[in-house]
């Protein structure tokens, strides 16, 4: 994957930094096919410590299970690319992190492992957010192996940085 941050995903960044720096609100990250690529285009703004508390890679569904609580039966009914365990993958995220928010995601990033139903390029988002109800975010990108895990990565900081940390009312 290319490491390379775009303009775009600079502007992203600082959006994602005034969102978390104004509430003083703690982000975390649960990644699968992106294999670290959030955690490390946030880490690289600097100061990026004062609002990002860590991300896990959880690559294989027990790692899934057991670090960020992912039910064997949502794996077993919907698979890991799937809303459902995207959205149990954010909240077990939150928790094992002690974030108020936590963006998660996994996808087919190619070029085996696609179906009918999940083409390689399908890869799913979950958000958690404090006093929020659990989004998750849908997308399927186009392209190899590189630029499945660059467009996913884009489309997390881009998810971040339409955050708000205020309460639900």
């Amino acid at each position: 994957m290319n490491s390379t941050l775009t303009t775009l995903d600079k502007a992203l960044l600082l959006q994602i930094a005034d969102t978390f720096n104004a509430s003083a609100g703690k982000l975390g990250v649960v990644e699968s096919c992106t294999g670290g690529g959030l955690g490390s285009a946030l880490t690289s703004l600097p100061g990026s410590s004062d609002w990002f508390e860590g991300g896990l890679i959880t690559y294989s569904n027990k790692v899934k299970m057991k670090s960020v609580y992912v039910r064997e039966s949502t794996l077993e009914q919907h698979g890991a690319v799937s809303e459902e365990c995207v959205k149990e993958m954010a909240n077990g995220g939150m928790i094992a992190l002690g974030v108020d928010c936590c963006l998660s995601v996994s996808g087919i990033a190619g070029p085996g492992g696609g179906s009918a139903g999940k083409p390689v390029g399908t890869v799913w988002f979950g958000l958690a957010v404090r006093h929020k109800s659990i989004e998750a975010f849908h997308h399927v990108f186009e392209g190899d192996r590189d630029a499945v895990r660059q467009q996913a990565v884009q489309a997390g900081l881009t998810i971040l940085s339409k955050v708000s940390l205020k309460k639900a009312v």
